[in-house]
């Protein structure tokens, strides 16, 4: 009889034999992962950052300051690397974590302008200590539990629609029609309904390559369709100079651009670590902060509840009872760092659904977030080489994970109309609003609405109650506030 006996110390505290995957899946996981979100580290500065406070698109807070991107790359890089190792040693999955999309555009365009940058920062870390406090009392995870399996399995699928509309919309394949406040068509294809450019042909390109090599199983398939589509990029750009978008030049790259760098190593500026201030409470009326966090708690609270959820669902680490084993340490992690996003100034860290990628290759265990996490804390050193693989090349991968996703869909029965609508609305609200707490909500409201509406009101889970009031509330959070203002 072969032992299956674990081989290492390593392969003890991570359980990679127990979870049937190898070091060789874990580092190539790991390191899939990092290159499918590493764009956060050039996105999130743009979202936060600017360049220059003299900059007609400054994203100024009510002092008129400015966050340098310079400085935002770096501290998202390194509040990244820091938690997905974290995570990783203590839950043991591989759930990268980074600063979450969503939540960074809600404090530059709502928060900030109310505000100063540390009050905004301060804001978020209330945020991530109070779901700390719904972690420690077993809430967060009561509801993680309480949620119908079908349900789970929607948010799977939607979560795989989501990130292929972001590898579509990253890729410049699906693009946002510059008249669209005047036509009955908000997005189209490419420029003018053609693909039109260079990028967009390497992103098509890397996707015929990915599918082609993910449908012959073979191993690394989808790190070595990111490595050909950039080595296609690198070519394609030294012959025909498109150049970098910087939001002027359509035809040009997205992020990062496929070109040798200048210079490989620099230095990191980490001065924005710490500068939070708690003075958001006194600056405006305690009810309009307290709606602001109660804002970032639910969209943290769901996106990372769903994500998980998602990202169990694929790796095959879902028990039979439908539930993530020791879900309630990786729920604790995860809001701490809501708290390190806001102390570091990168905005609330959160789970990254490009986690799927490394999972894809086989990554099971905590591991694969290590090897992430060490590579995210040398890219405050390497960014002029990572910046070498544009988003273009890493876009073929989300959709290639969105496609494995999409078979969640055959756990809903799709017969019963009380199921099928919350489940279907789950689904298609999340790429069409790009928000995975919005499609939660539209789901969890719609659920308990047909429920009770069809006589079913007692096989409602109590805390499936709380959270449909809540998600109620988080959607009229606008109107709330301006019937305050009055």
């Amino acid at each position: 009889m072969t032992s299956t006996a674990p081989r290492s110390a390593i392969d003890r505290f991570f359980r990679i034999s127990e979870r049937d995957s190898t070091l060789s899946r874990e580092l190539r996981g790991g390191l899939v992962t990092f290159v499918t979100m590493a764009y956060i580290v050039v996105l999130n500065p743009l979202i936060l950052g600017s360049f220059s406070p003299d900059d007609a698109g400054a994203k100024r807070d009510i002092l008129g300051h400015i966050l340098p991107v310079s400085q935002v790359g770096a501290v998202t890089a390194l509040v990244a690397g820091v938690m997905t190792i974290l995570f990783g040693l203590i839950a043991n999955y591989p759930f990268a974590i980074a600063t979450g999309l969503g939540i960074n555009t809600l404090l530059a365009v709502t928060i900030a302008p109310q505000v100063s940058w540390p009050e905004a920062m301060g804001l978020v870390v209330v945020d991530g200590l109070v779901i700390l406090v719904l972690v420690a009392t077993g809430f967060r995870t009561a509801v993680f539990n309480a949620v119908p399996a079908e349900l789970k399995a929607a948010i799977a699928v939607g979560i795989g629609l989501f990130i292929c509309f972001i590898g579509l919309v990253d890729a410049g394949f699906v693009r946002r029609l510059p008249d669209a406040a005047h036509t009955t068509v908000p997005v189209g294809l490419g420029i003018g309904g053609s693909i039109a450019s260079w990028p967009t042909v390497v992103f098509v390109i890397g996707l015929i390559i990915t599918s082609v090599l993910v449908a012959r199983k073979v191993r690394g398939a989808i790190l070595i369709g990111v490595l050909a589509s950039t080595v296609l990029a690198i070519v394609i750009e030294a012959i025909v100079h498109a150049g970098p978008s910087k939001g002027v030049n359509p035809k040009g790259w997205n992020l990062g651009y496929p070109a040798l760098p200048d210079k490989v190593v620099g230095l990191p500026d980490l001065s924005l670590v710490g500068d939070v201030s708690f003075g958001a409470w006194t600056r405006l009326p305690a009810i309009t902060a307290a709606l602001l966090v109660f804002t970032l708690v639910l969209a943290n609270f769901f996106d990372a509840m769903g994500t998980m959820t998602g990202l169990g669902k694929e790796a095959g680490l879902v028990g039979k009872d439908g539930q993530l084993p020791g879900v309630g340490k990786a729920l604790f992690v995860e809001g701490l760092g809501a708290v390190a996003g806001g102390a570091g100034s990168a905005s609330s860290n959160t789970v990254f659904v490009e986690s799927a990628a490394g999972i894809a290759e086989g990554a099971r265990t905590g591991l694969a977030n290590v090897v992430t996490g060490l590579l995210f804390i040398a890219a405050m050193f390497l960014t002029p080489l990572y910046q070498i693989v544009p988003v273009e090349a890493a876009a073929p991968a989300l959709v290639v994970v969105g496609a494995m996703m999409m078979s969640q869909v055959k756990e809903i029965d799709f017969g019963d109309f009380s199921i099928a609508l919350p489940a279907f609305l789950t689904i298609v609200v999340m790429p069409f609003t790009y928000s995975i707490a919005n499609g939660i909500g539209a789901g969890f409201v719609s659920y308990v609405l047909i429920r009770v509406c069809t006589g079913r009101a007692r096989g409602v889970h109590p805390l499936m109650w709380i959270v449909a009031a809540a998600f109620v509330a988080y959607f009229a959070v606008g109107p709330i506030q301006a019937a305050l203002a009055h």
